[in-house]
């Protein structure tokens, strides 16, 4: 997940107040939400310290420097086998005492599967908007439920400021078993290396293959079996819930863009949501009740969660493809996601899908992970 960014090392506050400011002149955040994205990333830098100092100090948990320690190597792996951006970033750590660092407001119309877009300054325009306080967060879905919108909130354990700060390990991930570690470390890590403004579909796709890719390539370098079945039983886990989350994109899609009336589609919506949810279900039980999906399922999903998994999924197809066009080289792969990147959208649009491999069963790619 990409966040609006900050600083090079020095200039911190000069340039998080001068965002502050610079709401004023354009962006359709508000100067609240940009005076709360600048307290949040305050107060992760004011608990951030080197890794090394958390090893060195003897109050430090035995198994937090367990953890950390494999950052470390996780962290060199990323910049030695994957050619990610070696830099400060993951080398230090941080306890922010709550579950997730931020939490993403999803929101999409009635009849549509689009998300909102939120602009801002830099970044540009994404398809979610991040609150580092999960009332805040709250308060935010709360007023566009009240506009008739779907809404989805969801809890993030990591984000990138896109290499203009150095993004510190968290709490709200380091606990995670060594691949899930990775492959956070990995895609974050990959937004720095290429991020294209106004297309979270793009970025976000591209890092999941990144992630993908860095993970297998990890595994063989420093798994075993036990780590391997795990991360296997997780992509079938995960290709599982994609195909449903995709079938059912492909069913509302042509639902919402057919010529029923309101009613019928209202109608047509909750049948469909319905069926979901039930499939779902049956999923879970396939998985012995794992339940790792429930966050975006919920009890009654919509418009809004479909969007969150479709932001991180939809052109990852594609990026494989290009990856294995490119003899799975990576120096080449980025290269040519770079050339990608800088045509424009609609042309960009076009060459991933002629680049995605069809399915088969009509409803177009489906990616093989999310976040």
């Amino acid at each position: 997940m990409a966040l609006l960014p900050g600083r090079r090392d020095n200039d911190a506050v000069k340039i998080l107040v001068l965002l502050a400011l610079s709401a004023l002149l354009g962006g359709c955040a508000s100067i609240d939400y940009y005076l709360q994205s600048i307290g949040g990333q305050m107060d992760v830098w004011r608990r951030e310290r080197p890794i090394d100092d958390w090893l060195a100090d003897p109050g430090t948990q035995d198994a937090l420097k367990h953890k950390l320690a494999r950052v470390l190597e996780i962290r060199g792996f990323a910049s030695r086998e994957l050619q990610l951006p070696e830099n400060g970033s993951y080398r230090r750590y941080a306890d922010l005492q709550r579950p997730y660092v931020v939490w993403n407001v999803f929101a999409a119309e009635e009849f549509s599967l689009e998300p909102k877009q939120s602009c801002f300054l830099f970044a540009g325009c994404v398809g979610y908007r991040g609150y580092f306080s999960h009332d805040d967060a709250e308060r935010y879905a709360a007023g566009l439920r009240a506009q008739g919108l779907d809404v989805y909130v969801g809890g993030v354990p990591a984000y990138s400021t896109l290499g203009w700060f150095n993004d510190p390990v968290l709490n709200t991930f380091v606990g995670y078993p060594d691949t899930e570690l990775a492959r956070i470390i990995f895609h974050e890590l990959a937004h720095q290396l290429v991020y294209v403004k106004d297309d979270s579909v793009f970025n976000e796709s591209f890092a999941v293959t990144v992630e993908n890719e860095g993970v297998r390539r990890w595994l063989d370098a420093h798994g075993d079996p036990a780590k391997r079945a795990a991360f296997d039983a997780a992509q079938r886990r995960r290709h599982e819930f994609l195909a449903l989350m995709e079938r059912y994109r492909h069913r509302l899609g042509a639902l919402y863009k057919s010529e029923a009336a309101e009613q019928e589609k209202r109608a047509g919506k909750r049948a469909a949501f319905d069926a979901m949810l039930a499939e779902y279900r049956a999923l879970k039980a396939q998985w012995g009740g794992y339940a790792g999906y429930d966050a975006i399922v919920g009890e009654q999903p919509n418009n809004a969660a479909l969007a969150s998994v479709a932001i991180y999924t939809r052109f990852v197809p594609a990026f494989v493809a290009l990856l294995d066009a490119e003899q799975r080289d990576l120096a080449r792969f980025y290269a040519a996601v770079r050339d990608i990147g800088r045509l424009g959208k609609s042309e960009r649009d076009a060459r991933l899908h002629a680049l995605a491999p069809a399915t088969g069963n009509g409803n177009g790619p489906v990616a093989a992970t999310p976040r």
